[in-house]
This record gives structure tokens, C-alpha cells and sequence, in this order.
């Protein structure tokens, strides 16, 4: 092999690097995004279903979680199956 032979693989070396990276680049972003509109998406049904006209303090909100969390662990089975009946009455 020789030395150019070598410096051709390397040239090779780095583009393909160079490619690895930008799709890494794509995809954390792509990620991003997802995670951001999801984000988006439940805090505008946070403030749908749970806060009034005037607003709620955020601090009132996450105690407000907290205590729907704990209710939910408490009673997983129920809540899912309450889940389930509004899935199908939605999709009649």
C-alpha cells in the first residue's frame, strides 16, 4: 500500500466521520424537536383541564401533579381502565 493509497483512506476516513456526524447532529435535533412539541402539546392541556381564567402559580400546579401522581399509584388499575372506557366512547 502506498502512501497515497493511505491518504485516499483517510480523506475517506474523515468525510465518512464528517457524515456520521451531521446525522448525529440530525437526529439529536429531530429529538429535539419531538420532545419540545410534546412538551408544547401537554402543558396546553395542563392549562385546558386544570387552571382557571387568572392562572395557577406553577408551584400550585406541580403540588397539584404531585397529588394526581400519587392518586394514580394508589389506584392504577381503575384509572387505567377509566382510560380505556374514554378511548372507546371516543372512538364510537
Amino acid at each position: 500500500m502506498t502512501k497515497e493509497d493511505i491518504h485516499k483512506l483517510e480523506n475517506k476516513i474523515k468525510v465518512l466521520e464528517q457524515k456520521k456526524k451531521a446525522l448525529e447532529y440530525k437526529i439529536s435535533n429531530e429529538n429535539r424537536r419531538s420532545r419540545t412539541k410534546r412538551l408544547i402539546q401537554k402543558g396546553a392541556l395542563l392549562e385546558k383541564y386544570l387552571e382557571n381564567e387568572e392562572g395557577v402559580p406553577t408551584k400550585d400546579t406541580e403540588n397539584l401533579l404531585r397529588i394526581l401522581a400519587e392518586y394514580i399509584k394508589k389506584n392504577k388499575e381503575s384509572v387505567i381502565r377509566q382510560i380505556q372506557e374514554m378511548k372507546e366512547d371516543t372512538e364510537v
